[in-house]
Formats: structure tokens, sequence, C-alpha cells
């Protein structure tokens, strides 16, 4: 590839960053970044109607949570009025343009098919139905978005332009337009839809479609979402799923990108946040763990539990929230039948716990570890009839919980007095 590589990601400030907005941003900055070349933010604010106060900076603040740093920009187009003003007039004087009202229509040369190249979907076409006499700047001084965006590729020097296929349909108006301006238009490479969860229609807000910033929140790591989002429409040619960021970079091509549908799947999401999450340093772990966690629950020993347990940085608030730690700093209330095995009789029960309690007596304070637990009432239980008959009463004692970590690590954590007052309070 010859030409310098400029992709741009050009939102409208009218709302919150969804899933697919952001994918776009994306696969913009990975072509760029792959090619050496520049990523622009161009904010396109000229639908003053639908502007939402505060958009723009939050569009920011989202590519930057993520990392997907633009080379150039933000541009303004409501700064660049007197750009289109120029180029306005370049059509009035080649008879391509002329007034009509306040505004400044665009005049179709020849209503013909048009055929183009696209670098996901092949070869396209659209006929002469597409094409109509359309503004090109309006009364209030504003361009529309058939003209501005055409004037600023041209003035930016974009080369590739990734775009929804709702795009597929105007095209042949924008192809005239560059037809008029005698300009080669950019490489248009036109993106797959993301599916809602039932994998059926398009992303919305009614289906579930969040804004970003709701996932920064929920703690998901940046270049795990960068990983997901990658794969909702590009496929790297293998099995591998789980990438860093230089990764994709370097696999990341746009003749991979796919022509169906990709479905938004926050269980898929959650999965590549947890691989993203055990590639961390401990020390790392433990930090965001302990920082989750109310400040009198900051015990540095229930780090491996919780991390067992979540696939980001937010479920440690729900765990704690939920009340589903609460058994690590108050003994459990529980009725005494849960601590019951499959119709066993009470009195075996508590013959087992008494066993339990012997055994573990006999472990020093200092020696109480997850290993040694495990060590004496696992000996105790292969001699059982099923290791439940021990292991439950003990699992229920220690945290009242029918789903719960493991006695052993239960017990290391809570200590050996704790431990064994817990289980001679269930006798």
């Amino acid at each position: 590839m010859t030409e310098k590589v400029v992709t741009r990601f050009a939102p409208s400030p009218t709302g919150f960053m969804h899933a697919g907005s952001v994918r776009t941003a994306l696969y913009a900055w990975l072509w760029a970044k792959k090619n050496n070349g520049t990523f622009i933010l161009r904010i396109e604010d000229t639908d003053k109607e639908r502007e939402v106060s505060g958009s723009a900076l939050h569009i920011m603040k989202s590519l930057q949570w993520l990392g997907l740093n633009w080379d150039e920009g933000p541009y303004f187009q409501s700064e660049r009025l007197p750009i289109y003003k120029k180029w306005g007039e370049k059509l009035i004087k080649t008879g391509h343009a002329y007034p009509d009202g306040n505004a400044l229509r665009f005049k179709i040369p020849e209503k013909k098919r048009y055929h183009w190249q696209d670098l996901v979907y092949g070869d396209l076409s659209a006929g002469p139905e597409a094409l109509d006499d359309f503004i090109l700047i309006k009364s209030d001084g504003y361009p529309t978005y058939n003209f501005a965006h055409i004037v600023d590729d041209i003035e930016m020097s974009v080369t590739h332009v990734m775009r929804g296929e709702e795009f597929i349909s105007s095209t042949p108006k924008f192809l005239s337009l560059y037809e008029a301006l005698h300009i080669t238009p950019p490489h248009f490479a036109t993106l797959p839809v993301i599916l809602g969860r039932n994998g059926k229609k398009k992303l919305s807000k009614r289906d579930g479609a969040k804004d970003l910033l709701e996932y920064h929140e929920e703690g998901y790591l940046p270049d795990a979402f960068i990983n997901f989002l990658a794969l909702l429409g590009w496929n790297p040619g293998d099995e591998r799923e789980i990438f860093t960021r230089e990764e994709l970079v370097r696999t990341f091509e746009l003749e991979k990108i796919q022509k169906s549908g990709a479905r938004m799947s926050e269980d898929k999401l959650n999965w590549i946040n947890k691989e993203h999450l055990k590639k961390l340093p401990k020390e790392e772990i433990k930090k965001n763990i302990l920082e989750n966690l109310p400040k009198d629950m900051q015990n540095p020993k229930l780090v491996p539990v919780i991390f067992e347990r979540i696939s980001k940085w937010g479920d440690v608030r729900v765990l704690a929230g939920a009340g589903e730690l609460d058994f690590f700093f108050k003994s459990p209330v529980f009725p005494k039948e849960k601590l019951l095995y499959k119709g066993m009789r009470a009195e075996q029960i508590i013959t087992n716990l008494k066993t339990a309690i012997r055994v573990l007596q006999e472990i020093s304070e200092s020696n109480f570890t997850t290993e040694k637990v495990k060590e004496a009432l696992m000996t105790l239980a292969d001699k059982l009839p099923s290791r439940g008959e021990l292991l439950h009463p003990v699992r229920m004692a220690l945290s009242g919980l029918d789903q719960s970590p493991d006695p052993f690590t239960i017990a290391e954590i809570l200590g050996k007095n704790e431990t064994i007052e817990r289980l001679q309070k269930a006798i």
C-alpha cells in the first residue's frame, strides 16, 4: 500500500455511545495503527436540533477509557462553516449547485446506476432511484451530513471510511458528488450490524444496549472490552479468541471483517474479561479487589476466594452488597435441619462434627492452612460412606450457605478459634 492510511471516527453528539459506534472507532483505529497511519476524531455537530449537551465530551471520555487515542482532532464541523461555504461556491461555479430558497442544493449530473468496490462486501451497486437533487447547505448556514462529511474527508485526506450498512443506499449520492468535484472517493468498508442478545434484531437501547461508560463503571478492563469488540464482526482466521491490543493491531485485516451480523453477548464479554484478569499481576488483582470492598471487609485473605467468583471488578461490589461475604465476618444463623445430608440422622451429623473438631484442634494456630485443614478433614471424610456426610455439615456450620467456597479455604480465612467455635455452635 503506497498511500498513507488516514481513517476517521465521526460520531454525531446526539446521545450515548454504544457498542456499534465504538466498534466503528475501533476498526478505524486498528487499521490506522496497523499501517502507521493517522486516526482522526471528528465531531459531526451540524444538526443542532438533535445535539445533546455534553455528548461530545462523553464521546471523548469513552474513547480515552478504551485507549483509542486520536492523532488529529477533535474537529468540530460547526467550527468549519467557511470551508463548506467555499466548496459550495465551487459547485455553483461548475453548475453543480443552485440556490433553493435560502438553502443550497446539489444538482445531480446524471441519474444512473453506480457500481463500487467495498472492502468487506465486494462489488456493490445502487440504482438511479437513490438519486435526487439534495440539499448541501441548509437555510441556517449549516451543511447537511451528505455534504459536510465528504468535504471533511477530502480536506483531511481520509483514505478509508468504515461505516454501517445503512449507508449503502446513500452511496450513489456521495459518488455523484465526488464525481462533480473530480475527486476519487476513499475506500469504503461496510461493517456488519451488531445484533441484540436474541440475535434477531439490531442492538438498541430497548434490547439492552448500554452506554460504553457503563461498562467502565462495571469494572471491565479496557483491553478486554477492545478484544471483545474486535471479535464482534471480525475473525482472525484461526481459533484464537484472546488478544492483547498489540496482537490485534498486528492481526487485523479489513478483508477478515464478516458480512453477517454479530450477536452482542455479555456472557462472552465476561469470559473474555476474566481471561484478561487472569493475566494481571497478583498485586494488581489484590489492589482492585480490596478497593471494591467496603472498608470493614478489606481482608487480603479473601482475595483468592473472591477472584474465583468474579469476571469483572464490579462483581466484587455485587458480592459484598448481596451479603455473600458476610459469613466471613459474623457467625451464620440457619435452621439446624440444614446440617443434615441426604436423610442422615441428626445424631450421626453431631458425631461427625465432633470428630472434625477433635482433628482440627490438633492443628496448631500457625499451621492452620487450607492444605492442612483439607488433609485432616479429607482423611476423616474418606472413611465415611459419602464424603458429603462430613463436608456438608462442616461447610454449613462455617458459612450457612449451600453454595460457598470450600470449607478448607473458609477455615483458613476464619482462623482456628473461629472455625472451631462455629462447629461447636452447630452441634
